[in-house]
C-alpha cells in the first residue's frame, strides 16, 4: 500500500536507501499484468505456448515490470511525488515461483528543480530482472 506521507525534498539525501520490497512472482501476477496491458502474447499467459518457445513457464512482460518499479518508488516517495522519468532495462526473466526483491538508492538531488534520482534493481534467483533509474519531483 502506498504511504499517505510524501517525502519532502529537504529530507532526502544522496546515499539514502529505500526499504526492500519483495514481490512474489505468480502465474496470476504475470497473466493479469499482461492482459491488463493488452499484451496478448501467449508466452505471458499460456504455459504450453511459453514452453513451445523454449521457456520453462510463462514470463513477465515489460509493462508489468514497469508498473512494479513505479509501485516500489512511489511507496517510498509518497503520493504527492511526481514522476519526471522512469528508465528501465530488463535482464533475467521473472517466472512463477520466484520472488523479485526491489532495492534502491537516491543517487542525485537537484535543489533548483527539487528533483531526486533513484537507482533501482529488481533481483530474482537468476539475477537482476530489472535495473534502472527514476527521477521524481518532491515537494
Amino acid at each position: 500500500m502506498t504511504s499517505q506521507n510524501t517525502r519532502r525534498f529537504d529530507d532526502v539525501r544522496p546515499g539514502d536507501t529505500l526499504p526492500e520490497l519483495p514481490v512474489p512472482i505468480t502465474v496470476a501476477l504475470i497473466a493479469s499484468g499482461a492482459l491488463a496491458t493488452r499484451d496478448y502474447f501467449p508466452g505471458h499467459h499460456d504455459k504450453d505456448a511459453a514452453q513451445a518457445l523454449g521457456s520453462p513457464h510463462v514470463f513477465m512482460n515489460i509493462l508489468t515490470t514497469s508498473g512494479l518499479a513505479q509501485r516500489f518508488i512511489e511507496e517510498w516517495a509518497g503520493p504527492a511525488a511526481v514522476f519526471r522519468d522512469l528508465k528501465i532495462k530488463l535482464g533475467a526473466p521473472n517466472y512463477p515461483g520466484d520472488t523479485m526483491t526491489f532495492t534502491g538508492e537516491v543517487t542525485h538531488a537537484d535543489a533548483d528543480s527539487r528533483t531526486v534520482q533513484v537507482s533501482l534493481k529488481g533481483r530474482n534467483s537468476m539475477g537482476n530482472h530489472v535495473t534502472g533509474t527514476a527521477t521524481l519531483a518532491l515537494p
